[in-house]
């Protein structure tokens, strides 16, 4: 390459070759530098997130027992459930997933009322007391976190009234489980169910849909009882962050 030059006032010659050069190096410096922090910077970051994710999945190893101990006594609490009603004229069937138990509305109710029917009455006398004895038995009260009543209606009508009514047919089976005069339940049933029972009225939000896709209002009308485990929230915590690290 052609270097060029250029004399000053007292003659010299100037090397403006040697001028550029320098310049060039001078940013390639520069470049050099910035990739650097860059790079520095990337893999920090990626460290971090590394170091994160072994956070998470840790914490996942370390929860796995938990994780399994509930599950099971999910099941084992399900197949206790089903021995107690199998092979009796209450005709109870238990859900293989959940646990929850439905009961046809007309069974407890009249259509469109929210009082106890005496057939409801005499139902729940025999049904409450064996449901109870699984749920607040030894095996299983110190993992049982919440038991739910919960109405549902079918899609006639009004939410708000639906809601209404579904809501006071769930707290009439409540409070007919709570009343001391019944004497179906021990005192220490009765004292641990005041902490457990709830009673949620779902109006018709949850149909339940006949096999051409229709609303079967006859089973939409009805009464569920279910029951939460503790640390069910840990476990839905610890999917959602396993889900995060994939």
């Amino acid at each position: 390459m052609r270097r060029y030059t250029k004399q000053n006032k007292n003659g010299e010659k100037l090397n403006f070759w040697l001028s550029y050069s320098d310049m060039m190096a001078a940013l390639l410096l520069v470049f050099i530098l910035i990739l650097s922090c860059t790079l520095l910077e990337t893999r920090a970051t990626y460290e971090a997130k590394q170091a994160e994710l072994e956070e998470k999945e840790q914490i996942i190893l370390n929860q796995q027992s938990q994780i399994d101990t509930i599950v099971g006594v999910r099941g084992d609490l399900i197949d206790a459930l089903s021995k107690e009603f199998s092979g009796n004229d209450l005709s109870v069937k238990v859900d293989a997933q959940s646990g929850a138990i439905t009961f046809d509305s007309t069974l407890l109710f009249g259509y469109n009322d929210d009082k106890l029917q005496d057939s409801g009455k005499t139902f729940l006398a025999e049904f409450l007391p064996k449901y109870f004895s699984v749920l607040l038995g030894k095996d299983f009260s110190p993992y049982v976190a919440e038991i739910i009543i919960e109405g549902h209606t079918d899609t006639d009508g009004g939410y708000m009234y639906n809601l209404q009514l579904s809501q006071n047919r769930a707290f009439a089976v409540v409070s007919y489980c709570l009343d001391e005069n019944n004497h179906f339940l021990s005192d220490s049933q009765l004292e641990e169910l005041r902490v457990l029972l709830t009673a949620n009225g779902r109006s018709w939000s949850a149909p339940i849909y006949a096999a051409d896709g229709t609303v079967d209002m006859q089973a939409s009308r009805r009464v569920e009882i279910k029951f939460r485990l503790k640390d069910e929230e840990m476990m839905n915590q610890i999917a959602e962050m396993f889900e995060e690290t994939k």
